[in-house]
């Protein structure tokens, strides 16, 4: 295993510690592996995700002024725990409540969960939202139902763009789930990844294999195939999003093309500009456009394709300013 650590069991309060010193305008917090936004807290409702880290820049790099109050690091693909996200909220509620933003994963659900139960003991108002937006797979080895990918970075965009404008905590969890409702992944491997502690890759792919319909973990996707063209791979994705995502040419959507950690932006492009082929021949309308990485899988090679159908008020939501280390509209 040849990565830049120091050891397995300090990646991630390294990690942290370099995001904070890199940008001054989030903070960790002494009690846990944590970073909030330095201001918090805010008058407004706060958003809080996050889950395993390995998913860099999500979810710490997200906190900041349109997006995420706080952000939950778990150790290397592992949920984090209850007290963790519990200190979260905390260091970051307001009169206005809390909503957590949960990728769904059997344990992200269950920490996630109770941890809310025990701020709502303390008189906090929380709620909650559940990102599903992949279709590859349904009842994965890591879910009940489908799993959240990168699709959930629309999530944190849009609802934090609502929180911003004062709104109820009910009208940010009502965004937020038109969002979810609307979104639509799949993604693909060429190579695994290696978690630290394990010190060996999580699965194995031959030279000219790939992976259609992967997970953020390394967990397995429909199925494993021979090594095609770009052009057949990202047709073989955007098909199975529009046939659960119905769009007419009446439709805008914003699309994201997501590198897993390890994939050029040379390829990035490359899979972007077969995605906006397949689009227009469809009549559909792109309004923007996002490429780069926004939610990997470690060192793993692959992308992800991810499309939102928009309306007037998603479309003024995510051209709102933002202004995290990872994430910034002006």
């Amino acid at each position: 295993m040849k990565k830049l650590i120091n050891s397995t069991e300090s990646v991630v309060e390294e990690m942290l510690a370099g995001i904070e010193a890199a940008h001054p305008e989030v903070r960790k917090l002494d009690t846990a592996n944590v970073l909030v936004r330095k201001d918090s807290p805010v008058n407004k409702v706060a958003l809080i995700s996050g889950g395993g880290s390995g998913h860099e820049p999500a979810h710490g790099g997200f906190v900041g002024k349109g997006m995420l109050d706080a952000a939950v690091a778990g150790a290397v693909f592992t949920s984090p725990t209850p007290d963790q996200i519990y200190e979260a909220i905390k260091a970051v509620a307001t009169e206005a409540g809390v909503l957590l933003v949960i990728k769904n994963y059997t344990g992200d659900v269950m920490n996630f969960e109770m941890a809310g139960e025990m701020a709502a003991a303390d008189g906090l108002r929380v709620d909650q939202i559940i990102v599903n937006d992949d279709v590859a797979v349904e009842d994965s080895t890591y879910t009940t139902g489908r799993r959240g990918v990168a699709g959930t970075v629309f999530v944190h965009k849009i609802a934090g763009a609502k929180a911003e404008e004062r709104a109820s905590l009910d009208e940010v969890k009502a965004v937020a789930e038109k969002v979810i409702l609307n979104t639509r992944t799949m993604g693909m491997a060429l190579t695994s990844c290696t978690v630290p502690a394990a010190g060996k890759p999580t699965f194995t792919l031959g030279e000219n294999e790939m992976e259609i319909g992967i997970g953020i973990h390394g967990e397995p996707g429909t199925h494993r195939e021979e090594l095609k063209t770009a052009d057949e791979i990202t047709e073989h994705l955007v098909d199975r999003i529009l046939a659960d995502l119905p769009l007419t040419t009446t439709d805008e959507v914003a699309v994201m093309i997501n590198g897993l950690g390890a994939t050029p932006l040379m390829e990035l492009y490359i899979v972007n500009r077969k995605v906006q082929e397949i689009l227009e021949t469809k009549g559909i309308s792109v309004y923007k456009t996002f490429i780069g990485e926004y939610m990997t899988s470690l060192e793993m090679a692959g992308t992800s394709v991810s499309l939102l159908k928009l309306d007037e008020e998603l479309k003024v939501l995510l051209d709102a300013p933002a202004d995290t280390p990872a994430f910034k509209v002006f």
